[in-house]
């Protein structure tokens, strides 16, 4: 049978195939530069079973788009309290965020921005991560 017939016998198929092909939505996830607040964190003990848990914390971190943050907490190591806070810059570039009131030599702390949220990984020798959801 000759394929341009296959459209002509079959037109509810291609009908489908062009809904589809053209209902999807662009990415709507959150901007970089936003205010985001802590929801989970994840503490792997070691084995590769670690997964992120929910928590009810007020730390917040804002992205400017100057290439700085601040955060009513801490970044100098994963804590889900607030009160010390930090600020410091972030490079899109190298997806790092640097704090600048760590001691000692601060390590970046790697970010993505995976399904709408914000992940933040320590440098530690298990994975452990902090997940951030935009409030702007």
């Amino acid at each position: 049978m000759h394929q341009g017939l296959i459209a002509l016998k079959y037109p509810a198929l291609l009908l489908l195939v062009v809904a589809m092909a053209t209902s999807c939505t662009p990415d709507e996830s959150p901007e970089l530069q936003s205010r985001w607040q802590l929801i989970a964190y994840l503490a792997d003990p070691g084995d590769g079973s670690g997964q992120f848990v929910p928590v009810n914390s007020e730390k917040t971190i804002a992205l400017f788009d100057d290439g700085t943050f601040q955060s009513n907490g801490t970044l100098c190591q994963m804590d889900a309290s607030t009160g010390q806070g930090s600020s410091g810059t972030y490079s899109e570039a190298e997806s790092t965020i640097t704090p600048d009131d760590c001691s000692g030599s601060p390590l970046p702390i790697m970010y993505v921005l995976e399904n709408g949220h914000l992940i933040l990984s320590y440098p530690c020798f298990e994975p452990c991560r902090e997940k951030y959801a935009a409030l702007d």
